[in-house]
């Protein structure tokens, strides 16, 4: 037969694995919730292609200008981190942190963990925000030198020196570069 105080502790700590089985299923959650977030980022940014124009130039006046490929060479577009990876991969680190151990080791883990997935997540963020482009100095038909830096693609891939190109100039300064 139990006494009063062993079936208080059974269901006390009947209660902590419930609590503990919901903390993981919730830590999950969050987990993938911020994994999602953080791999779709990427899809939010415009492309810098020749061949693709945002909402806004569509059916807008543009100036075009002729020229020929003068110079090319591999560059790079990094787009400003908006320091959602830090922030949620500091959440995230946290959360796994907050997992481990107890008291002040419990601590100690939530805040390396908040530290290392703040870390991690501004890496992911800052490689999702970097595209291979290409720097083109094209000499325009009225002898002017232009310097135009485009996201690669399957038509800019194929410029070399010497080919004919086509300026085309939207009314906000962007320019596209096309055969």
């Amino acid at each position: 037969m139990q006494d009063g105080h062993s079936g208080r502790s059974n269901r006390t700590r009947e209660c902590k694995v419930d609590a503990m089985k919901k903390f993981n299923h919730s830590t999950s959650f969050v987990i993938l919730l911020l994994g999602v977030v953080l791999l779709a980022t990427p899809a939010c940014m415009t492309s810098q292609t020749g061949q693709v124009y945002n909402r806004n130039e569509a059916q807008s006046l543009m100036n075009i200008y002729h020229g020929t490929i003068t110079s090319i060479s591999p560059a790079t577009i990094q787009s400003d981190n908006s320091g959602l990876g830090t922030v949620l991969g500091g959440v995230a680190g946290g959360v796994v942190g907050s997992t481990i151990g107890h008291g002040a080791g419990r601590t100690l883990a939530s805040v390396g963990g908040a530290l290392a997935g703040a870390a991690a997540g501004s890496a992911v963020e800052h490689g999702a925000r970097t595209n291979s482009a290409w720097e083109i100095i094209i000499r325009l038909d009225d002898g002017r030198d232009i310097v135009v830096v485009q996201e690669q693609d399957q038509e800019s891939n194929s410029f070399r020196i010497g080919d004919r190109v086509r300026v085309i100039e939207s009314q906000n300064g962007t320019l596209h570069v096309r055969r």
